[in-house]
């Protein structure tokens, strides 16, 4: 899994926003420590979090699982641009056939759970997928056949006050291991002027 902040919106924006509130600009400092306290204050504090919406991340997310993809699609708050199977999957069409002690092989198209019995289904899943390729079925069809440790990538743009929803809820030790392990590197992702506003939203003991 890697995960790459490819936008992000300065905080001034958000600082300017509330500000119109009050039409308080002349006290700006430009996104520094007095904007970045208002900030914290109105949208953290006094629970304005509508204000955080104004801040807008956009990251890259690449070799996480479909089954993860699934869990990510519940943040609605959010948008998802995913890599296509209608015009992807023919990446696998000309592997040799995959067997059971294929698994480093079977890694650059799945995430590995570390149960072998698990692993060495999804590894038989993954050649059965590429048999009906090779047998020239369409890839609108063949991708009934996916298992959903195959691996995807996406980009994934996300609002600051949903952004600490999904750091809150899926850095818990009770989330999907592959997703908790994604919330912690957006976290760690994120401009170390933004870190403050998520602080309270990572669950630190599950880093």
């Amino acid at each position: 899994m890697t995960v790459t902040l490819h936008h992000y919106t300065p905080l001034v924006i958000c600082s300017d926003a509330i500000r119109t509130c009050w039409q308080s600009f002349d006290k700006s400092d430009n996104g520094g420590e007095k904007d970045r306290e208002l900030i914290d204050r109105v949208g953290n504090k006094f629970k304005h979090a509508s204000t955080l919406e104004h801040l807008v991340y956009t990251f890259y997310i690449k070799g996480v699982s479909r089954a993860l993809l699934q869990e990510l699609a519940r943040h609605r708050i959010a948008s998802l641009s995913v890599k296509s199977t209608r015009y992807t999957l023919k990446e696998l069409k000309n592997e040799a056939p995959f067997g059971i002690g294929d698994k480093e092989r079977a890694k650059a198209y799945l995430v590995m759970s570390e149960v072998d019995m698990v692993d060495e289904m999804s590894i038989r899943a993954l050649e059965n997928l590429r048999m009906v390729l090779v047998a020239g079925i369409s890839n609108d069809r063949a991708k009934y056949c996916l298992p959903e440790s195959y691996k995807t990538e996406l980009t994934w743009t996300i609002n600051a006050r949903s952004l600490q929803n999904f750091i809150a809820l899926r850095s818990d030790k009770a989330a999907l291991w592959e997703i908790r392990n994604l919330a912690n590197a957006i976290y760690a992702t994120l401009p170390t002027e933004h870190t403050y506003l998520f602080e309270n939203s990572l669950k630190k003991e599950c880093v």
